[in-house]
């Protein structure tokens, strides 16, 4: 109970019933040891406030996977030539979607899964299109926010001739709009959902709140790094975080610590699940992905590739992450094969110039 108090009696309440959309007013009342008539009182009131749309069974195979963070038109400049600091380059460029909750949201759909995309875009033409390319793959965008006053983000990739990223510089200021309040006003499109994947572009605010709902409800959540800058924002207590995915850089600003061989990866692993993180994945270069196991760290490597056929780097995370996450929604307790998926998803985008490779489908699940 003591979670509980974290969150109002309204709260509470709403948390209870998207865990189990059957339950009854008595019970309600006993669990959160108030009146059947205060609980009326906020049941009416979460109905008026669209919070509550109905009781109705979700069938466990149609539960969708409820991505939440940021969406972005991505530019990747890649050079023709040697970098010159400080002068102009030849360059090619390409231009497509982006954004890490978005791209997993694509990638997740292209393989045929359920997927509920909680973004925030402009009311532009660059917003407007990314919205609709999702929607046309089958992505569920209701809910997400479309801003009036300000511009899609952007991020934009500076890749040296063979593709390997030298310099990012990202626009996303519109992210942090998606505040608790958004979290209130989309409480009924996550409710259905099994597996929560959010990315830190979120604020800290956010974060919290959706590990404190982690902790009351039946869902698992995912959550994937985006930056070292940005792991401030993740703070020390991981209670509610069913995984964490990050790189070694990301995992190094994490501690607060280099971690420089197996040992020190080992105990930055177990620093982590003493702050209540159930599951970690590391990916690690071209060595492959580290996924913990009991105490340690277990190296899985690649796909092997030729050199020749890899384009580029941009959007290769965020493939790994996605097939972690539709292999978890299978089977959450097969962390080795979710990873499997992964490095497969990785390896498909490694040899495409789209941030999202088009090679998917339901068949990888197969």
């Amino acid at each position: 109970m003591t979670i509980f108090k974290e969150l109002s009696s309204k709260e509470q309440l709403l948390a209870l019933v998207e865990a189990n959309p059957f339950i009854g007013q008595q019970e309600l009342a006993e669990r959160l040891g108030l009146s059947r008539s205060a609980v009326a009182g906020h049941l009416g009131q979460l109905t008026r406030e669209g919070r509550i749309l109905g009781r109705a069974y979700v069938l466990p195979q149609r539960q969708p996977i409820v991505c939440i963070g940021g969406t972005n038109l991505d530019r990747k400049l890649r050079a023709l030539g040697p970098l010159r600091m400080g002068s102009s380059n030849p360059a090619r460029q390409h231009e497509s979607a982006g954004g890490v909750a978005r791209n997993i949201a694509e990638n997740l759909a292209r393989l045929g899964l359920p997927v509920h995309l909680l973004t925030a875009v402009g009311r532009d033409a660059a917003g407007q299109t990314l919205l609709t390319q999702l929607q046309g793959l089958g992505v569920d965008c209701a809910g997400s926010l479309q801003a009036a006053d300000a511009a899609t983000g952007s991020y934009t990739a500076v890749l040296d001739p063979d593709g390997e990223l030298l310099l990012a510089l990202a626009h996303m200021e519109l992210t942090d709009r998606l505040d608790p309040a958004f979290l209130r006003q989309t409480a009924p499109q996550r409710a259905p959902a099994r597996w929560l994947v959010a990315d830190l572009n979120l604020p800290r605010e956010t974060l919290d709140e959706l590990r404190a709902e982690a902790r009351l409800r039946d869902q698992r959540l995912l959550l994937v790094a985006v930056s070292e800058p940005k792991m401030a924002r993740l703070g020390a207590d991981l209670r509610g975080v069913a995984l964490l995915v990050l790189n070694r850089g990301e995992l190094e600003t994490l501690v607060g610590r280099a971690l420089p061989d197996d040992d020190a990866l080992r105990a930055a692993w177990r620093s982590l699940r003493d702050a209540g993180l159930q599951r970690l994945v590391m990916s690690d270069g071209s060595r492959g992905v580290r996924f913990s196991e009991d105490d340690g760290l277990v190296l899985l490597p690649p796909p092997l590739l030729e050199p020749a056929s890899i384009r580029e780097v941009t959007g290769a995370g965020d493939a790994l992450t996605a097939g972690i996450a539709a292999a978890l929604h299978r089977d959450p307790d097969d962390l080795r094969g979710a990873c499997a998926l992964g490095l497969q998803l990785a390896a498909l985008t490694l040899q495409s110039d789209a941030t999202v490779s088009e090679a998917l489908s339901p068949a990888l699940l197969v």
